[in-house]
């Protein structure tokens, strides 16, 4: 409990007190109470309140979702490690997560040079659009941005997209077999859009990664653009001598 004659800071100590409930009695996506039920419980200010959940925010134990609260956040060692596998559908299964894909948006569009050098094809070539919000556990964790050349996957419909992932699409519908996946990954802050479909507050930092897909015949077949939840995911790697 809080002590006020311990010489430690006060929002120091409710941290230890918050992250030892978090720890032992909660689980991942509970809520939690609010600041003025914290500050009543625990007979400190509302300051300090939000003093000790800014930093359990930063150490990854909660996290916000805009309008409706606070949650408990997959511990750090718990986080998604988007090294793991380039496919969200399989890992989040692999996790005992039920993954879900909301459609946003399905068009064709005319390649841009940018999109033509990308996906080696010609400015002004047919491309599939596809937008998708993928979630883990009906919470919202990454919006993705797929692009992929007509030619290859002409009769593709937002009905296949929505009813099992791209990846089985390519093998099972288009004979594509995914041979590597290159991505690239750098901090960034959401957009507002981006801050409502993943149900973060404004301003909040994410991870945008970069994905360009290939074949067996190192042909790229798919070329995506995702933002990722940071409480939810972390990049981790292992350098060795």
């Amino acid at each position: 409990m809080i002590n006020k004659n311990d010489k430690r800071p006060l929002y120091d100590q409710l941290v230890n007190v918050l992250k030892e409930k978090i720890e032992n009695e909660m689980q991942a996506n509970d809520k939690m109470l609010s600041e003025r039920e914290i500050s009543e419980r625990y007979g400190v200010s509302r300051t300090t309140v939000r003093l000790a959940m800014a930093e359990l925010e930063n150490m990854g134990y909660i996290y916000k979702r805009h309008g409706k609260g606070t949650f408990v956040s997959a511990l750090q060692s718990q986080k998604q490690n988007l090294m793991d596998s380039y496919s969200f559908t399989d890992h989040m299964r692999e996790l005992g997560k039920k993954p879900k894909t909301k459609v946003l948006s399905f068009e064709m569009i005319s390649s841009s040079q940018f999109f033509a050098d990308k996906l080696g094809i010609k400015e002004g070539e047919s491309l599939i659009k596809i937008k998708r919000l993928r979630l883990a556990d009906d919470l919202p964790m990454m919006l993705e941005r797929s692009y992929l050349p007509f030619n290859e996957f002409a009769t593709l419909t937002k009905e296949m997209v929505k009813t099992k992932p791209l990846y089985e699409i390519f093998k099972e519908d288009f004979n594509e077999v995914v041979k590597v996946a290159d991505e690239e990954f750098s901090a960034g802050i959401v957009s507002d859009y981006e801050a409502d479909q993943l149900e973060v507050l404004r301003d909040s930092p994410c991870l945008r990664l970069v994905r360009t897909t290939y074949n067996t015949e190192n042909k790229v077949i798919e070329y995506t653009l995702s933002i990722a939840r940071s409480d939810q995911f972390v990049y981790r790697v292992r350098h060795e001598r």
